[in-house]
């Protein structure tokens, strides 16, 4: 009889509406690889942003912030379970999307922002100048936003049959270590596609120069991180999932309008200020190439040109084809 009154239950918790369970109590969210790509994060960690908008949907939740950082960790972890909610840069995702058949869905935007190629080898005017010895680090061989643009770039310039023509000169390190065999001149790397704010400090080294934006090659502002989630997770947890959203929103507009804070915030994510000027800081944040919101750009270009080279098995039909179903893409492409 027990078992049987228990099996009734288990039935009519499952046929309640989705609205109407139990959301998860606890979400876990990896705070990415650092800098300004991922500030919104750590001002939503700073600020307990996702606790107050989720309070305000009669949701109480946790954030289990974990320090999980590349993409193929942070992809490792959303997959087996053990991330709710991970950032990226879009070709990670896109590979993710793609590879999992769509269960993987894109939340939002999160920044957009260019990323130079620095060097200080005297012989690069161009890529178009790498020696067999030369070696560009990125933060991950063939799928890093910088190893996409390159082979865009080897389209336009070579044709298809050269697209991965710089492949071969790319080597994976994380920014912190590439920035820094760069600025020793040790002649460990020959370049470092990097972004702010390792990107500014290098190029004010002298004998350091930029000869790529990635901006440039795609055409204007393009995505730089942004955010993805488990579509069952997304839709058996409606308003935790609603509180995430407001949250990193809150954190946009944050920055925007307090840019004093978003600093402070910034910097101590980074190590304090002893290694950073909040000056330096401030003037980036200020820099109109720096932007902060949910809308994607150029995102459908990333994942056009991985599907026609072969990258990805499964075109998407439109931008919001990425997405969690209902999500306002509007203007973003």
């Amino acid at each position: 009889m027990k078992k049987k009154i228990f099996s009734l239950l288990l039935a009519s918790v499952a046929a309640l509406p989705l609205s109407l369970r139990a959301e998860v109590a606890e979400i876990r969210v990896p705070l990415g690889a650092g800098g300004f790509g991922f500030l919104p994060l750590h001002i939503m960690q700073k600020q307990n942003l996702v606790e107050k908008q989720a309070e305000k949907l009669g949701v109480p939740v946790k954030v289990n912030w974990s320090n999980i950082g590349g993409p193929s960790g942070m992809i490792d972890a959303l997959i087996s379970g053990s991330a709710d909610f991970i950032s990226a840069g879009p070709p990670s995702f896109l590979i993710l999307w793609d590879r999992t058949k769509g269960n993987v869905k894109a939340v939002a935007a999160m920044s957009s922002m260019p990323m130079n190629l620095n060097t200080n080898a005297a012989h690069l005017k161009s890529i178009d100048d790498l020696k067999p010895t030369d070696k560009i680090a990125v933060t991950s061989v063939k799928s890093s936003i910088p190893s996409i643009v390159m082979q865009m770039y080897a389209l336009q310039k070579y044709g298809k049959d050269q697209v991965f023509k710089f492949d071969p000169y790319t080597v994976t390190m994380n920014h912190g270590d590439a920035a820094a065999a760069l600025l020793s001149g040790s002649g460990a790397i020959t370049g470092h596609y990097a972004s702010a704010p390792l990107d500014q400090r290098e190029r004010a080294t002298p004998g350091i120069r930029s000869i790529m934006n990635t901006d440039d090659v795609m055409g204007g502002s393009t995505t730089f991180t942004m955010i993805s989630t488990r579509a069952d997770f997304a839709q058996k947890n409606p308003k935790v999932y609603q509180a995430f959203v407001a949250a990193l929103k809150e954190a946009q507009d944050l920055i925007a309008k307090d840019k004093e804070t978003a600093a402070d915030i910034l910097i101590e994510s980074m190590g304090g200020s002893a290694k950073w000027s909040k000056a330096d800081m401030i003037a980036i944040l200020n820099d109109p190439k720096t932007k902060y919101t949910l809308k994607p750009e150029n995102v459908m270009k990333y994942a056009n040109f991985m599907f026609d080279i072969g990258s990805m098995k499964t075109k998407p039909k439109a931008i919001g084809d990425l997405f969690v179903p209902g999500t306002d893409v509007s203007g973003g492409n």
